[in-house]
């Protein structure tokens, strides 16, 4: 009987316990943030780490390790859901220690339903860590925040150290995205005939002529080039323009494209001159999805795939070889590793390319132009070997071979210049431009130095027909949709940058990072951005007159990803022959409206969402420039939307846009 006694007892103690924890909702409870579900965090760089920086080493702050936190890097942003409980949020902040001895500073910001609650200082590597201590009471939802302090990413290595929530923890969520269905918006082509890409080509006296007539509609069909110049010829069954011209000017032809259907024609200018590249340059990179594993056979496979999905009728040109074509002589690898050159000093190709002329033969063949890759330095970015001292050599091998296109990539010049003065900024292109400029071969150039010395002022000015305008958006594959939104709308609006594009020259903010594409880890996985996010990267980089590079794999193609690639009414804002790149008009928080004039008089206006949830964006024409009674057309949707007063308003969800073309009704 005693036992029974003081086993009810404890019972009974063990129920009070119980319900006294269900009345008070477990307010005096702790957790860490480290033990939530984070994964919808977003950040410039890497992924959120958990108890660790976000190199995975220990938190440290000054010296000062922590045994638990989140390890995150610049711009992040970590969203939870408080459900309008009352909590106090406790931690230290800081920039760890792996960034010390390097240029990292941030700004730690704490957030409650958009309004600012608590921002740190100024923080830099070797800061001692700063407290927060905030009471926080009927917020539904809590940000995070960790911000580039104005010098840009590079080491923002950010730790909310000892970070933890007291209250009725149980109501904690991390914030995840809704994240909407791949929907297909743009119609397939038709069975009539449609003519696509560029109204304008440039090419230089005696220089080799090759372009393809981009042309959609029922096969087979019959290309026609009126007043086309003495020099060149058209083949009928295939469209490829080819031959030579002796005489600068601009020569004015119709294209005329037919099938049992119907015809289409379309002016076409053929402009002989000094100047390539009178529109962005269209095509695809192997970077994003085979980095070092790139070959012969891939190169030849993504020309099939250019012609066999139709990207080519779209006006899709360029096969272009990344890094890690050349040997690399520190290599372990057979296939990679050997003497980079000749006895005569040529250049040497890897195993992995055994015949680089027979290679690039096959892509023209297809009717397409072929693209390759070195640096400045005296090895690339990966280490293989490159041009420094060698560039007249090296460019003449480039001719012999047959490429159309260089990218000369900074990379471990780095190490050889001198300063970060303009004049050594502008060294080594203006080298490369002017050997370029000597060759009986005409061969775009494109300058990838990441922005350095605001390119943009003078990247036309010493041979550049592009130029990159930032760091790699997939630098860090998780922080890709981070790096898209930061590189590409807040660079450049910050800086002008529509102010310097124009036919011969454009602004690349790097390449178009749908598909299938490298995490880096030896997979190629899905791209991170969301069907919405790869809609806003099509529809900016068309409004600014990026050029449109795709690196994904060619050879996984799904519907949607080419539908959003072959969008011809998108793709005519890219390729407009005005050349006047667009910026924007009006920002109102996470809501923005971008503006395109066009050649024939009309606009493209694109209405951005770069908030978390669907919202309304508004297009006043007064901040457009227009007045009256507007046609409206939904360029995605291929659709007239009819006529419209004063403004033009549309719900657009989250990390979404609307992109329409705007025209004066008669």
């Amino acid at each position: 009987m005693p036992n029974r006694i003081k086993i009810t007892g404890l019972l009974i103690s063990i129920v009070i316990i119980l319900i006294s924890s269900s009345c008070t909702g477990g307010k005096n409870d702790t957790i860490r943030l480290s033990s939530l579900d984070l994964s919808g965090t977003r950040q410039g760089w890497g992924t959120v780490m958990l108890d660790k920086s976000v190199t995975g080493k220990d938190l440290s702050i000054a010296g000062k390790k922590y045994e638990y936190g989140v390890g995150t890097h610049s711009n992040s942003r970590i969203r939870l859901e408080l459900h309008k409980n009352t909590f106090r949020f406790q931690a230290e902040v800081g920039v760890d220690d792996q960034a010390l001895d390097h240029p990292g500073s941030i700004v730690f910001i704490v957030k409650a339903d958009g309004k600012i609650l608590w921002q740190s200082p100024v923080m830099k590597p070797g800061s001692p860590a700063v407290p927060v201590d905030l009471k926080i009471s009927g917020v539904k939802d809590l940000e995070l925040l960790a911000n580039d302090a104005g010098d840009g990413i590079d080491y923002d290595h950010a730790d909310w150290a000892l970070a933890t929530f007291t209250g009725n923890v149980s109501k904690i969520n991390g914030w995840k995205p809704m994240v909407e269905t791949a929907e297909i918006l743009t119609p397939k082509p038709g069975p009539m005939p449609r003519i696509n890409g560029t109204k304008r080509f440039g090419v230089r006296p005696e220089s080799p002529f090759l372009f393809k007539i981009p042309a959609t509609g029922t096969r087979p069909l019959k290309y026609e080039v009126v007043n086309l110049p003495a020099g060149l010829t058209v083949d009928a069954e295939t469209g490829e323009i080819a031959g030579k011209l002796d005489l600068p000017g601009e020569y004015p032809t119709t294209v005329k494209v037919s099938n049992n259907l119907g015809t289409a024609e379309r002016p076409f200018v053929i402009v002989c001159g000094n100047t390539l590249g009178l529109t962005p340059q269209m095509g695809w990179n192997s970077w994003y999805v085979w980095e070092n594993n790139v070959s012969d056979s891939i190169m030849r496979a993504a020309a099939d795939a250019l012609v066999t999905t139709g990207m080519i009728d779209h006006g899709y040109m360029y096969v272009n070889i990344d890094d890690c074509w050349s040997v690399k002589p520190t290599s372990d690898n057979p296939e990679l590793n050997g003497p980079g050159r000749d006895r005569k000093g040529d250049l040497l190709t890897n195993k992995r390319f055994p015949d680089m002329k027979g290679m690039v033969d096959y892509i023209h063949s297809k009717g397409l132009k072929a693209g390759t890759y070195t640096s400045p330095g005296p090895t690339t970015c990966a280490g293989f070997v490159s041009a420094y001292g060698y560039e007249e050599q090296d460019v003449r091998k480039f001719v012999e071979w047959g490429f159309d296109f260089l990218k000369y990539d900074w990379c471990s010049y780095g190490n050889i210049a001198k300063d970060q003065s303009i004049a050594e900024l502008q060294k080594p292109y203006l080298l490369i431009s002017g050997i370029l400029q000597r060759q009986p071969r005409d061969i775009i150039l494109n300058l990838c130095q990441y922005g350095m010395g605001q390119v943009w002022k003078w990247g036309q000015a010493v041979g550049g027909n592009s130029w990159r305008t930032a760091g790699d958006l997939g630098g860090s594959f998780e922080g890709i949709g981070t790096a898209l939104f930061r590189d590409g709308f807040d660079v450049y609006s910050s800086d002008s940058l529509h102010l310097y594009g124009k036919p011969g020259g454009w602004n690349d903010p790097d390449y178009l990072l749908f598909g299938f594409l490298s995490n880096w880890k030896g997979q190629t996985v899905p791209t991170p951005l969301t069907p919405n996010e790869q809609y806003t990267q099509m529809s900016l980089w068309s409004l600014v007159a990026a050029p449109l590079i795709f690196s994904g794999d060619m050879t996984r193609i799904d519907e949607f990803t080419l539908n959003v690639l072959t969008n011809d009414e998108i793709i005519e804002v890219d390729q407009d022959p005005l050349g006047k790149p667009g910026y924007r008009i009006n920002k109102n928080g996470d809501l923005e409206v971008w503006k395109r004039t066009l050649e024939d008089g009309s606009i493209a206006v694109g209405l951005f969402n770069r908030g978390e949830e669907p919202a309304t964006v508004t297009a006043y024409w007064q901040d457009l420039g227009i007045t009256g009674k507007q046609h409206v057309r939904d360029l995605w949707r291929q659709k007239d939307l009819g006529g419209y007063n004063i403004q033009y308003a549309e719900k657009v969800g989250r990390h979404g846009v609307v992109m329409v073309k705007i025209t004066p009704e008669l």
